[in-house]
């Protein structure tokens, strides 16, 4: 086990920031599936892509301002918007059952 503080207390901050992110990931959802919910009502596609691009443009650009690669964030959020149209796919199944 190591027992360098600085690297401990660097671990630590990483342990912290990743469960935020798994919060932050959890209320994303919870937002989204209404989305998803209020699109199976309305008779909307699942997804968007217009908002899609958007959103990664978006996203794109604060990556930059932040200093973190715009590709690895695109990715991430891909796969998040990939995650998400899926679940708008399965509500829009069981909602016209």
């Amino acid at each position: 086990m190591v027992t360098d503080e600085t690297l401990n207390g660097y671990r630590q901050s990483i342990d912290n920031i990743d469960a935020a992110l798994v919060f932050l990931l959890a209320e994303r959802f919870k937002t989204t599936q209404a989305v998803g919910r209020y699109k199976a009502e309305a008779g909307l596609p699942p997804a968007d892509p217009g908002r899609e691009e958007a959103q990664i443009a978006r996203l794109r650009g604060l990556a930059h301002d932040a200093n973190l690669d715009p590709d690895f964030s695109e990715k991430f959020l891909r796969f998040i918007i990939d995650e998400v149209i899926r679940h708008h796919e399965r509500v829009r199944v069981t909602d016209t059952r």
